[in-house]
């Protein structure tokens, strides 16, 4: 399994995200699954995803977005077919509650867990897109609103997490230049004190895990 989890974007090492596609020749394809920006208007989200292609395509890589919208009520084959095809996925931030209720209605949650089961792909992100993976989403409604999902798709928000991590990660600890990161790190804070397994990450820095090796950078 590898995994480049980002607190805030690409952070300070993207050279250790180029170093899991173990030396593809380039350009490497990149999925880009923006939808936990979703809630946003149309102007503010088609800006969202731009931002992450650009900075991608200045890595070298070739980014495409994958709305994981367009495979939603469709059979999980359908989703799995779209995604298999990229060596490298990235997962933008946002509301991590409305990118897990996409990655379940598309069945994009259980390809991508089935692919990195076969390590036939990097997943790679940043902050929403880090925190999906978790086992639980609890604690996470301090900096997210999960009613946006009921408001947007009448649905109720899913509070498990894809569970690929066997814990959470909280981003933008001790951030001060981030709006969220007063929330983030009280909510560090609570984890601790309730012995709840997290990985606290500061922007600049990422969670990496390459199989067996996981380590903050």
């Amino acid at each position: 399994m590898r995994l480049y989890l980002s607190s805030f974007r690409v952070g300070d090492r993207p050279s250790r995200l180029l170093a899991l596609l173990r030396e593809r020749p380039a350009p490497v394809e990149v999925a880009v699954i923006a939808n936990a920006i979703d809630a946003q208007a149309e102007p503010e989200r088609s800006a969202g995803v731009r931002r992450e292609a650009d900075a991608l395509t200045r890595l070298g890589l070739r980014p495409t977005e994958v709305d994981l919208r367009e495979f939603f009520d469709r059979p999980v084959d359908t989703v799995a077919g779209a995604l298999a095809r990229f060596p490298l996925v990235w997962v933008r931030g946002g509301n991590v509650f409305m990118l897990r209720y996409a990655m379940a209605r598309s069945g994009a949650g259980d390809a991508l867990t089935a692919l990195l089961r076969r390590d036939a792909v990097v997943y790679a992100g940043y902050s929403a897109g880090a925190c999906v993976l978790a086992p639980s989403l609890r604690g996470l409604e301090e900096c997210d609103d999960p009613q946006v999902v009921p408001t947007t798709y009448g649905d109720p928000p899913i509070w498990e997490g894809l569970g690929v991590l066997d814990h959470a990660v909280v981003p933008h600890v001790d951030s001060p230049g981030h709006p969220e990161s007063a929330a983030l790190t009280a909510l560090a804070a609570r984890y601790r004190a309730d012995g709840v397994a997290h990985r606290a990450l500061r922007d600049g820095q990422a969670l990496v895990i390459d199989g067996p090796h996981a380590q903050v950078h």
